[in-house]
């Protein structure tokens, strides 16, 4: 199925075009490509109280796909007011078809360093979204939160930069232990992966 047969499954519009950031920090927006996210879910299981939270959400595609197959609840955070605004849309259309999402998914217009994270969020997702400096604030905050609310915690990283894979496992406690390649397409380039760390409580 491709990119505009799977949004109109899901009663959402994502598939059509790509905003670019005015900031040197926040990356162009690009939805993780619907064939990715099927590897992601024939090789990974969500448990049932996984609590998703996507920075950089775009107009929300990964948080939608997740809510239909597997009932994920989760936040999207979006500091791009036209995205965000997009993704509130499509929550209204997703909504329409798939009634329990009304109180399983929700947006936030901000930062994603100023985000809050909130005791129960366990999985936070990452599609390249902002510049290393951004990732390393939003990571230190999602540690501060752990060591407040004791917690298994993964990250998940499609498409990884060579900073955020050196940040994690240089100065972090994170591990990585499931590598998920996008079989079609990891031949041709080795980034087309999903990167699953761990967080290591050493307590």
């Amino acid at each position: 199925m491709n990119e505009k047969a799977m949004d109109a499954l899901l009663n959402i519009q994502t598939a059509e075009e790509h905003n670019f950031s005015h900031s040197i920090h926040y990356h162009r927006y690009e939805a993780t490509p619907y064939l990715a996210l099927g590897e992601l879910f024939a090789s990974f299981s969500f448990p049932k109280d996984a609590r998703v939270v996507d920075f950089g959400c775009g107009k929300g595609r990964f948080l939608f796909y997740l809510n239909y197959y597997a009932q994920v609840r989760g936040t999207g955070v979006e500091m791009d007011e036209r995205l965000f605004r997009a993704a509130r849309r499509n929550l209204e259309r997703f909504v329409k078809r798939n009634p329990r999402a009304a109180n399983q998914i929700r947006f936030i217009h901000s930062l994603a360093e100023d985000y809050h994270i909130q005791p129960e969020e366990n999985y936070f997702y990452f599609f390249n979204p902002f510049s290393d400096k951004i990732f390393y604030k939003v990571v230190n905050n999602i540690l501060l939160s752990i060591e407040r609310f004791q917690r298994e915690v993964v990250l998940i990283l499609y498409y990884p930069p060579d900073g955020y894979i050196a940040f994690l496992e240089s100065m972090t406690p994170f591990y990585l232990y499931k590598e998920i390649p996008v079989a079609e397409w990891y031949g041709s380039d080795a980034n087309e992966r999903f990167l699953l760390y761990r967080f290591r409580n050493n307590r």
